[in-house]
């Protein structure tokens, strides 16, 4: 008996009608993605244990699998805004597949830093695609698109500890292996968002090629651009100190148990997560120069604070830290896609490939830190940083994109 074909492949795309169904898939691809990527983080003590890794060893594998997650996603969104590829979404579930096992059964530091890479490959590849079904799905609602995209990932992100804690720490580095099963249910569920994306290029006849230009001055946009990029380094460069290294300071300075140290970890990622579905529709009301400067700057009193608490307050701020500093990303990718329309998949690649480069950086130069100075200083040394946060004064005021004018 033939399969009854669902409204998703029925329907006909339009551009300015937001498209849940659509959105929820994406996100949910972006969960299953995400997931995957989180377990590296988590596996950390495992490792340093199986190979005797020292923190500079531990941040040159970060660096590794964030070089190939951000090099090649600029790559990617170019390519893709002249010549979309809906279908390359399940090849980058594949790609983090193949990290996944390398992970799982490698003998060696070099093994694991090749399934780190592969991990990263597949992540370049997904995050630039995706976010441009993101926007064809929007209908005009970008920001609260951004958001439940980006929910997805963070969400995934904060399960990472959680799997970690109860499966691969308990059973051994090979349990890895057993997540085998998420990358294969994400590319079943890529490859129906793929239909949909190519029905949509084809239904609203869509040139990607078509330049479209600024709406700004090329001066403008290029003290935009730095900026944006120091704010990115000011969120990024933090959240490695927290991804990376919390459980090593929460166990080295409290002396509690990896398991439990990874539940706190758990705690920020899912204020992220949070934060992150937050600040989309937000900027969608009030403007996403607003959500930035609240972002990154008011976050900035509690990461001050964070090395000088005990234990319960160290899990309280983590929390508010990771549900302030959050909501900015959706709102900084939006905003920088309103600047140059058209180019959806050069700026989500530039900006995601940004923050995996430059929380690859981080990890490195902080493990090198923390050999050195020890852990502590990790979190003295970062609690500065959302203070370069006032440099949001010198982004431009943008009048928000209407659903007419929707550029894909």
């Amino acid at each position: 008996m033939p399969d009854t074909p669902t409204a998703l492949e029925t329907e006909v795309p339009t551009a300015n009608s937001t498209n849940y169904t659509v959105l929820a898939m994406i996100s949910l691809g972006h969960l299953l993605n995400d997931s995957i990527q989180s377990l590296l983080v988590p596996s950390y003590p495992l490792f340093r244990d199986n190979f005797h890794l020292s923190f500079t060893q531990i941040g040159i594998l970060t660096l590794t699998y964030n070089l190939t997650a951000s090099l090649l996603q600029p790559l990617v969104g170019r390519y893709t805004d002249r010549h979309p590829r809906p279908y390359s979404l399940p090849v980058g579930m594949i790609l983090s597949l193949s990290g996944l096992l390398f992970l799982a059964i490698a003998p060696s530091y070099n093994i694991l830093l090749v399934g780190a890479s592969l991990l990263g490959m597949g992540s370049s590849i997904f995050h630039p695609e995706s976010s441009r079904v993101t926007r064809q799905a929007a209908g005009g609602r970008f920001g609260l698109a951004q958001s439940i995209f980006q929910v997805g990932g963070n969400t995934g992100s904060s399960i990472g500890p959680l799997l970690a804690a109860a499966v691969i720490i308990p059973h051994g580095q090979i349990s890895i292996a057993y997540f085998a099963f998420i990358p294969l249910l994400g590319a079943t569920v890529l490859l129906r968002v793929g239909a949909w994306s190519k029905k949509f290029l084809q239904a609203t006849l869509v040139r990607p090629s078509q330049r479209i230009p600024p709406r700004v001055s090329r001066k403008t946009l290029g003290l935009t651009f730095a900026v944006l990029l120091f704010l990115i380094f000011s969120k990024y460069f933090y959240v490695a100190s927290i991804s990376s290294y919390l459980i090593f300071y929460l166990t080295d300075k409290f002396g509690i148990g990896v398991q439990e140290a990874q539940m706190r970890l758990f705690i920020f990622l899912a204020a992220m997560a949070v934060g992150t579905l937050i600040g989309g529709p937000v900027g969608d009301r009030i403007g996403r120069k607003n959500v930035i400067w609240v972002s990154i700057l008011g976050v900035a009193p509690f990461t001050l604070a964070l090395p000088y608490v005990d234990l319960a307050w160290t899990g309280v701020l983590i929390a508010i830290i990771g549900l302030i500093l959050a909501s900015a990303f959706p709102a900084i990718v939006v905003f920088a896609q309103e600047l140059i329309p058209g180019r959806v998949g050069t700026v989500a690649g530039l900006f995601f490939g940004l923050s995996f480069g430059i929380g690859g950086i981080g990890a490195a130069v902080l493990g090198r830190l923390a050999d050195l100075h020890g852990i502590d200083s990790v979190y003295h040394a970062c609690s500065y940083l959302p203070l370069l946060g006032i440099l949001t004064i010198f982004l431009p005021n943008l009048r928000e994109a209407k659903p007419a004018t929707v550029k894909v």
